[in-house]
C-alpha cells in the first residue's frame, strides 16, 4: 500500500497470523476478508493494507516499516524510495528527499602523472595579405559586392595563391589552416567564370558547379556566402540539398533550374536515383569542401556514384578539393578526381623565404615528406591547453570551468565537444535543470546578471532539422552562451566570437582535434583551447607533439576554485559562518556538494536514471587507424554512475536501449586478459566490453 510520505513498501505476508483460539467460522471468515482486500488491491495496482503482528488486535496497522527497498520493476509513475522512513506523523506529512549516496569524489583515484611535454615548433601560415581584390581580374560588381556586402577588402594568403590560379581551369588541391577563407577562395573564381559567359546562363539549364559539404550547417553556410556573392547576377541561382528537408520541395527545386548546387553527398546520392531531371552536362566544377571529412564519414561510395554519373553525362569539368589537414585518404581521392592537380599550401615563413615575391607555391604531383604530411598549421592566436582529471571529477571540473568563464566573466562564447549525442543529451538536460537553476542572487565578486549569460544550446545529429537549424543561426548571432555539439559542427562552421573551445572527449584523429579547435581563433581573432584528459590518457600530449602541437597544462585545483566564488555550492557545516580560508578542503566540499546537485538530479526519477545509463555506459569513439593512437586514446573513464539498486536488476547495469546503443558502436578493444576497468565510478563496473574498431554511424553527427 502507498504510504502518506509516498514510500512504496513491500511486504512478504499479506495478512497478519491469527491467534490459535478464534474458532473456525471466525478464521474462514477473516480469510475471505483478506482475500477480497488482495484482489481489490492488485486490481488498482497497489500493494495490501499491512497489519500488526499482534495477539490481541485485528485491525489495520499503521502503514509504516523498518525498511523499503527502491525498485526499478513496474510501471513509470514508481518514485525512489527512501532507505528509511519514520513512523511519525510529522515525518509522514513532509516530502522526504531521495536518499542517495554521494560518490567519494577524492577517494581511490589514480595518481596524476607528471606532464612532460616536449617543446616544439608549431607551423604558422601567414593569414593576412595587403594585396586587394580589385588588383585581381574581377568584375567590377563583384569586387563591389565583396567590399559591401562581404566587408573585405584585402585577400588572405590562400585566397591570393588560389584564386588567380583557378581561374586558368586547373584542378587544384587546396591546404590551408581553419579559418583563413577557403571558402571565398573557391566561390570567388567560380561566380566570375560562370557570369562571364557569353551565352547567358538559363535556370533551366542546370547545375553549372557541383559543391559538396560533410554536413548540413556547412552546406547553409556555403549556400548563404554564395548567395551574398550573386546578388549583382540575378540569373544565376544557387540552390541547397540536404538530408532533413522535404524531398518533394527539393525535386520542384531542382525541375525549375539550380545553376550552383550545394549538397550532401547522401541526399545528393537520392536525387541521382530517384529524380529524372537531375542532369550533369553542363557541370564546370567539381569541388569537394572538407574532402578528408567526406572521405572519413564513410561517404566512399556516394562519392564514387557521384563521380560516376558526373563522368556519364560530362568528360571535362575543373575539379577542386579544400581542407585544413591532408591525410592520406585525401590524397588517394585527390588521385581518384582530379587531373594533374595543382598543391596550393600557405608554407611558414622559415620555408618560404626563397619566395619572396609571395608567389603561390605550385606543384605538379608534389612529392611531400612524412614530416610535412603529419605537421598541422596553428592560428597564431590560438592558445591551447591540457588538463588531467581523474575520472570521477570529469563532471564536476568541467561544469565548475564553464562556471568561471560564462558566468563570473564577460562576454564569454564557448562550444564544448563530445564523442556521442547521448552524452551531448545528457548534459544539455543536467546543466540545464542545475547549473542555471543555481543562479540565484549574484555572489560576493559575481558580475552582475551573470546567470542571463548562462545560456545552454546543444547540436546533434538526432535533432530534426528545422531543430538545428535554429540553433545553429541562434548560436551565431548570440553574443554569449554554451554550444553542447558532437563533431557535427567541428567542420568549416564560421561561428563568430566563440572564445573557448573545450573537448570533454579526447578526438580519435589529431585532425579532428585540429578541426575542433579551429572555431576559434579565425580570420586573426584570440582565441583558447581545452583538452581534459584521464590520468590514462596523458601520452596523448606527446602525439600532438609528434604533430608540431604544442599545449600548456592547467591544473585541475585551479579550474575547482571558481566554486568558492559562487555561495550556491557553500556546504551546510559551515554554512552559518561569517568567514571561511579558502584551502583545498574546502575546494573539495563544494565540488562534491555540486556533484551531490548532480546525483539528487539524476535520480529524482526513472527516466533521467535511464538517460544517464543511455549516454554515460558506454563512450563511442571513432574509429583508430593508427596503432600509436590506439596506445593512448583508451576508453574514456566518466566520472559518475547513477546508483544501482539491490537487486536482480544489479546483474544487468544496462537499459534494453543502453544496450542496442552499446551495441551499434564497438568500443576499442582492452586488451586480451585484461578486464574492463571500472568507468563508470564506485558502485559498480561494465559488465561487458566489446572488441575491435568500427566506424561510426551516421546517425552519431
Amino acid at each position: 500500500m502507498a504510504a502518506a510520505d509516498g514510500t512504496l513498501l513491500h511486504f512478504s505476508e499479506p495478512q497478519a497470523a491469527a491467534p490459535r483460539t478464534l474458532s473456525k467460522p471466525r478464521r474462514a471468515r477473516e480469510r475471505r476478508q483478506a482475500e477480497a482486500t488482495k484482489r481489490k488491491y492488485q486490481a488498482s495496482s497497489e500493494a495490501p493494507p499491512a497489519k500488526r503482528r499482534s495477539k490481541t488486535s485485528f485491525l489495520p496497522a499503521k502503514k509504516t516499516a523498518k525498511e523499503a527497498q527502491r525498485t526499478f520493476k513496474g510501471k513509470p509513475q514508481k518514485t525512489f524510495s527512501p532507505k528509511k522512513s519514520s513512523a511519525s506523523t510529522s515525518d509522514r506529512n513532509q516530502e522526504q528527499k531521495p536518499c542517495v549516496k554521494t560518490s567519494s569524489l577524492f577517494k581511490n583515484n589514480p595518481e596524476i602523472p607528471e606532464l612532460h611535454r616536449p617543446v616544439v615548433k608549431q607551423v604558422q601560415e601567414k593569414v593576412f595579405t595587403s594585396d586587394a581584390f580589385h588588383e585581381l581580374d574581377l568584375h567590377p560588381h563583384l569586387i563591389s559586392t565583396i567590399n559591401t556586402v562581404l566587408k573585405m577588402s584585402s585577400m588572405t594568403s590562400v585566397q591570393k595563391q588560389s584564386i588567380p590560379v583557378l581561374l586558368e581551369g586547373r584542378d587544384a588541391l587546396v591546404r590551408s589552416q581553419t579559418g583563413s577563407g577557403k571558402t571565398l577562395a573557391y566561390c570567388i573564381p567560380v561566380v566570375q567564370s560562370l557570369q562571364a559567359v557569353k551565352a547567358k546562363i538559363q535556370r533551366s539549364d542546370g547545375p553549372y558547379a557541383l559543391v559538396l559539404v560533410p554536413t548540413r550547417e556547412l552546406a547553409l553556410q556555403s549556400f548563404d556566402t554564395v548567395q551574398k556573392l550573386l546578388k549583382p547576377f540575378t540569373w544565376i541561382v544557387p540552390g541547397v540539398l540536404m538530408g532533413g528537408e522535404k524531398r518533394k520541395s527539393e525535386k520542384a527545386r531542382l525541375r525549375k533550374g539550380i545553376n550552383i548546387l550545394i549538397s550532401t553527398p547522401g541526399r545528393l546520392v537520392d536525387h541521382i536515383k530517384s529524380t529524372g531531371n537531375l542532369h550533369f552536362s553542363r557541370v564546370r566544377w567539381l569541388i569537394l569542401d572538407e574532402a578528408d571529412r567526406i572521405l572519413d564519414l564513410g561517404f566512399e561510395k556516394d562519392i564514387t556514384v557521384i563521380l560516376n554519373a558526373v563522368n556519364a553525362e560530362c568528360q571535362s569539368r575543373q575539379t577542386v578539393l579544400l581542407s585544413a589537414t591532408l591525410t592520406e585518404g585525401v590524397t588517394r581521392l585527390a588521385g581518384i578526381s582530379l587531373h594533374n592537380p595543382v598543391s596550393i599550401s600557405v608554407l611558414d615563413e622559415s620555408h618560404d623565404q626563397s619566395n619572396r615575391k609571395g608567389k603561390a607555391v605550385l606543384e605538379v604531383s608534389p612529392p611531400r615528406t612524412s614530416d610535412e604530411l603529419d605537421s598541422f598549421a596553428i592560428p597564431e592566436s590560438l592558445d591551447q591547453h591540457v588538463t588531467l582529471v581523474p575520472s570521477k571529477l570529469r563532471l564536476v571540473s568541467l561544469a565548475a570551468f564553464i562556471l568561471q568563464k560564462c558566468k563570473f566573466e564577460k562576454d564569454q562564447k564557448m562550444i564544448v565537444f563530445f564523442s556521442s549525442c547521448e552524452l551531448v543529451e545528457f548534459h544539455y538536460n543536467l546543466f540545464l535543470q542545475t547549473l542555471l537553476s543555481s543562479s540565484g542572487a549574484p555572489a560576493p565578486g559575481q558580475l552582475p546578471s551573470a546567470s542571463t549569460r548562462l545560456k545552454f544550446l546543444r547540436l546533434h545529429g538526432n535533432m530534426e532539422q528545422e531543430e538545428r537549424t535554429a540553433v545553429f543561426q541562434e548560436f551565431s548571432h548570440s553574443k554569449t552562451g554554451v554550444l553542447l555539439c558532437t563533431d557535427v559542427a567541428a567542420r568549416g562552421l564560421d561561428l563568430p566570437q566563440v572564445k573557448w573551445i573545450v573537448q570533454y572527449n579526447a578526438p580519435s584523429l589529431p585532425a579532428e582535434y585540429i578541426h575542433r579547435i579551429g572555431r576559434t581563433a579565425r580570420i586573426g581573432c584570440h582565441g583558447s583551447s581545452l583538452l581534459i584528459l584521464a590520468p590514462s590518457e596523458a601520452e596523448y600530449v606527446n602525439l600532438l607533439a609528434s604533430h608540431k602541437i604544442n599545449v600548456s597544462e592547467i591544473k585541475m585545483e585551479d579550474i575547482l576554485s571558481v566554486l568558492t566564488r559562487d555561495d550556491c555550492f557553500k556546504g551546510r557545516r559551515w554554512g552559518s559562518q561569517k568567514s571561511r580560508a579558502v584551502g583545498p578542503q574546502e575546494i573539495r566540499e563544494r565540488a562534491t556538494v555540486l556533484q551531490t546537485v548532480f546525483e539528487d538530479y539524476v535520480h529524482s526519477n526513472e527516466r533521467r536514471v535511464s538517460g544517464a545509463k543511455k549516454g554515460l555506459t558506454f563512450i563511442r569513439r571513432p574509429r583508430v587507424n593508427s596503432a600509436s593512437l590506439k596506445s593512448c586514446v583508451r576508453n574514456t573513464q566518466v566520472g559518475w554512475r547513477p546508483a544501482l539498486p539491490r537487486s536482480k536488476s544489479r546483474t544487468n547495469t544496462q537499459s534494453p536501449a543502453a544496450s542496442r546503443a552499446a551495441q551499434m558502436q564497438p568500443a576499442p578493444s582492452l586488451g586480451r586478459g585484461k578486464k574492463a576497468k571500472n568507468a563508470l565510478g564506485e558502485r559498480g563496473k561494465p559488465k561487458q566490453a566489446y572488441r575491435g574498431t568500427a566506424r561510426l554511424p551516421r546517425k552519431f553527427f
